[in-house]
């Protein structure tokens, strides 16, 4: 599943961000910024309409991405987790 298919609120894990060319700079920043596997991470809100950007927390930290962005975060939903306040 993609960050951009998270229901709002739910926590998931990165498992990977996707490289869409060789030393990818946005693939690399997101990782630098902490999209790394096994981190938790969830979807705080959306914008309306074309819901672009995603508030998306890491750890203690929220980020504005951009749909294309997200994109290219793959997460798995954990398991029993539900809803993360």
């Amino acid at each position: 599943m993609r960050l951009t298919d998270l229901p709002k609120n739910a926590t998931a894990c990165v498992e990977h961000v996707e490289d869409v060319s060789a030393r990818d700079p946005i693939a690399q920043r997101l990782r630098d910024l902490g999209f790394v596997a096994g981190e938790p991470v969830r979807v705080v809100a959306r914008a309306p309409w074309g819901a672009d950007p995603l508030l998306v927390q890491i750890g203690s930290t929220r980020f504005a991405l951009r749909r294309a962005e997200a994109q290219r975060v793959s997460v798995s939903l954990n398991a029993g987790a539900g809803a993360a306040a």
